[in-house]
Order: C-alpha cells, then sequence, then structure tokens
C-alpha cells in the first residue's frame, strides 16, 4: 500500500510538472508575441553600446538572405523569455512549494520579486555597464589599424544575450544563498568563512566575463563580492526569525 501511495505521489508530480511547463511555455509563446512587433527596435536598442563606440566606417552586416529575419526572431524570442521571467519564477516555486513547511511557503511572492530583480538588475548592469566599458577596449585594439569591424547581427545578438543571461545567473547569488541556508544545506558559518575565498572567485569570474583590462574586471568583481554580503546579509535575517 505505502508503494502504490508513493507511485501515486511521483505521477501526480510528474503532472504537476507537466502543467507547470505548459503553463510558462504559453507565457512564453504570448511574450513572443508581444515583442515580435518591436524586434527591429528591441535589436536597434541591444546594439546601441556598440554602435556608440563604433569606426564611422563600420556597420552591421548580415552574410545570409535569411539572417536579418532569424536574428529578429530570435530577438523576438529572447525578449519574450526576458518578460516572462515573473511568472516562469512562480511556476517554479509554485512546483517544490508542496515539499516545503508553512513558514517556507510564506515567502512565495517575496521569493518571485527577489529572483525577478536581481535577474534583471543583472541584466541591466551588463547592458549599461560592462557592454559599453566592453565594447570601447575591443574596439579600441582596431584603431590605427587597416582592419574594418563589421559585426555580424546573428553574432552579435548571440553574444549580447549570452552575456546578459550570464549577469543575470550572477546577480542571483543573493537567492541562492538565501535558499541554501532556509533549507539548512549550508550552515550559516559555513557561508561566513568562505567570504575570505569569495574574492578569490569574484576575480575569476569576472575575467572570464569582461575584456582583459585590470579596471574592468575590478569593476566587475566588486559588484558579485557585494552580492556575496547581500546573500549573507539575508540568510542572516532567515536564521534570526527562525530563531
Amino acid at each position: 500500500m505505502s508503494q502504490d501511495v508513493k507511485s501515486d505521489n511521483f505521477f501526480k508530480h510528474l503532472t504537476e510538472l507537466r502543467s507547470s511547463l505548459l503553463r510558462s511555455l504559453v507565457i512564453l509563446i504570448l511574450g513572443f508575441g508581444v515583442c515580435i512587433y518591436w524586434s527591429k527596435d528591441i535589436f536597434d536598442f541591444l546594439s546601441l553600446p556598440l554602435k556608440r563606440v563604433l569606426p564611422e566606417d563600420s556597420h552591421f552586416i548580415s552574410t545570409h538572405p535569411f539572417e536579418a529575419w532569424i536574428t529578429y526572431l530570435k530577438t523576438a524570442l529572447f525578449s519574450g523569455l526576458f518578460i516572462s521571467l515573473p511568472f516562469i519564477f512562480w511556476q517554479v516555486w509554485h512546483f517544490v512549494s508542496p515539499g516545503l513547511h508553512l513558514k517556507e511557503k510564506r515567502f512565495t511572492l517575496l521569493f518571485v520579486i527577489l529572483t525577478t530583480l536581481f535577474f534583471m538588475s543583472g541584466g541591466l548592469f551588463g547592458y549599461f555597464y560592462v557592454f559599453p566599458h566592453a565594447f570601447e577596449f575591443f574596439t579600441g585594439i582596431l584603431q590605427d589599424t587597416n582592419i574594418v569591424f563589421l559585426p555580424q547581427m546573428k553574432d552579435y545578438l548571440n553574444f549580447t544575450f549570452r552575456l546578459l543571461i550570464a549577469f543575470g545567473i550572477i546577480f542571483e547569488l543573493p537567492i541562492l544563498l538565501l535558499v541554501i541556508t532556509a533549507l539548512n544545506l549550508v550552515s550559516f558559518s559555513k557561508l561566513v568563512s568562505f567570504q575570505k575565498y569569495m574574492i578569490v572567485v569574484a576575480f575569476v569570474i569576472s575575467a572570464m566575463l569582461t575584456p582583459p583590462d585590470v579596471i574592468t574586471q575590478t569593476l566587475m568583481a566588486l559588484p558579485i563580492i557585494l552580492l556575496y554580503e547581500i546573500g549573507l546579509l539575508l540568510s542572516w535575517f532567515i536564521k534570526r526569525k527562525e530563531k
């Protein structure tokens, strides 16, 4: 009888997972439908950090008859994903919430708001701060040379969204620390003891995501260290509330 109950619970969770995935997919499609109308404007907005530092003889190019069309479709798809994130995060929490205690379920709305806020903040930080410095560095290398920089549309879009997602994930660090502390996966004291190593980790991550100049890497590493401190503060608050 116990085995039958476990089997029923397993299939129930699979059904809930399928429902959550379907609902998220529907919202994503709706977001894609909304963004497709402004896909050209969205691409122009995303390309502004590079256009501002391009030499006068440089411009975007398309090397395939359908490249521009496919690029605009991808732009709409990625943009639809970004605006669908709050609902997707809500579905993630809705799926895992049955295994949580009542006091943990109370943080549903807070989890969705903070997760969305930190992810969006990471993307905005990458776009408004890291991109201008990075593109200025890369285009500056080509000055006083005979090389003409002609960025390809699809390559720029893939590069941009890959970095935006990477920055969004990095900025989820406080939420990650909050969750693992709330679930007692890692003790708060161990997180505190890891502070001294986090400085090295932050500079390694910044070196992987930014151009190879010390100033940009330092200015990227500092927010990561700050995010870790914010995560510690949130974790301390959760532990304090439990006590």
